[in-house]
């Protein structure tokens, strides 16, 4: 017999709302595909309008969006059933009147035939060392209403010893139907078979050579750029990069379309349209690796002590990233200064694919999270 579903508490703390709400909401659906029901506490939702209409509205079945508010208020908490798994993610801590209430459900010592909820700690993607060490590792919860729990660290990864990573079900079907250009078409884009890039990044110090090089190049380039940041990046750019406005006005070899928000949904189809990717932070690392096409990460910058270099570097060992990859990280990510290598985008077909193969070999995360509260449940 299958197991009966589980409700999820999902606590998301805003700090860059594609990021940590993108990898919440798109847990919170999968999960939800899968026959569980979840809620999902957000302390802000403003982002999800665009990026999964609907979902504040209830429009997918077994989600449920929450105001989180600080402190949240009572009567909502004594309306809501408790919860089977609570899950914190990204270093937020469930607020402790939350905590409270549960406890009062619960009864002293489970008096009222309730166990306690399965509490994980879902934590930062990252390929360094510690991942595998520190996954699936207990911590005692010693102070306030919930002293004498356990909560367990979970660490998404590129390993097996991991994590894994987000990936829906109907994830490879989906790409192979994709017709990229009719989703062109669709969406407005004036395509002639010219090299198409995609752009979602933060502000890149190579941004500007390498739209000159575009600019200047043989081949004819089509960049896609994302709303945002992306958008802010490349428009001062070309203020900044002497010249360059006059070649784009003059070569035309680069064309530029500036793009809306796009639903999640249709952020994936612009990967799998895109001949090379830049992606940023850890929501669109993954997508672009499921796309299978030549990337470049731009990770988010921690400029305080650079421990963000540490961790390219031991996403690009993963990755077996050959030296041209390697080399176009450092100059995009500030690591090393100098010029951008020419993308090769045949071997960097090659290596994204290759690693996407192996990530395939491995349970997914919500596979795992589901395995993982099975067993401590």
């Amino acid at each position: 017999m299958p197991a009966p579903p589980l409700l999820w508490d999902i606590f998301c703390q805003v700090v860059d709302n594609h990021g940590d709400l993108g990898v919440c909401w798109r847990l919170s659906r999968e999960l939800a595909a899968r026959g569980q029901q979840v809620r999902l506490w957000v302390d802000d939702a403003r982002a999800l309008a665009w990026m999964a209409p609907g979902a504040t509205e209830g429009a997918v079945p077994g989600v449920r969006v929450l105001p989180w508010a600080r402190p949240i208020a009572p009567d909502l908490l004594a309306s809501l059933p408790r919860a089977d798994v609570w899950v914190e993610a990204f270093g937020c801590e469930i607020p402790p009147e939350f905590i409270a209430a549960s406890a009062r459900q619960t009864g002293d010592k489970g008096q009222n035939g309730l166990k306690p909820p399965v509490w994980l700690n879902l934590e930062y993607l990252s390929a360094e060392a510690y991942v595998e060490r520190m996954h699936a590792l207990p911590s005692p919860v010693l102070h306030g209403p919930a002293a004498g729990a356990t909560k367990w660290f979970f660490y998404p990864g590129f390993t097996p010893a991991t994590g894994g990573l987000l990936r829906e079900a109907d994830l490879p079907a989906r790409q192979a139907a994709f017709d990229r250009a009719a989703w062109l078409r669709a969406h407005g884009i004036d395509w002639r078979g010219e090299r198409l890039a995609t752009l979602f990044c933060y502000e890149p110090p190579a941004l500007g050579q390498l739209l000159r090089a575009w600019a200047e190049g043989d081949e004819a380039t089509h960049l896609l750029v994302a709303a945002g940041r992306a958008t802010a990046a490349v428009r001062q750019a070309i203020q900044h990069e002497i010249g360059l406005q006059r070649l784009l006005d003059g070569r035309q070899q680069l064309s530029i379309s500036y793009l809306p928000h796009l639903p999640q949904t249709a952020y994936d189809e612009l990967l799998w349209a895109g001949d090379l990717n830049s992606v940023r932070g850890e929501d669109s690392l993954v997508r672009a690796l499921w796309a299978g096409a030549p990337f470049v990460w731009h990770i988010y910058p921690q400029p305080e002590d650079n421990a963000h270099h540490a961790k390219l570097e031991a996403f690009l060992d993963w990755l077996q990233a050959p030296a041209s990859l390697r080399q176009f990280h450092h100059v995009w990510n500030g690591v090393t200064p100098g010029a951008l290598p020419t993308p090769d985008l045949p071997a960097w077909r090659t290596c994204v694919q290759a690693a996407r193969a192996r990530l395939h070999g491995q349970d997914d995360l919500a596979t795992q999270l589901l395995g993982f509260v099975a067993r401590k449940g």
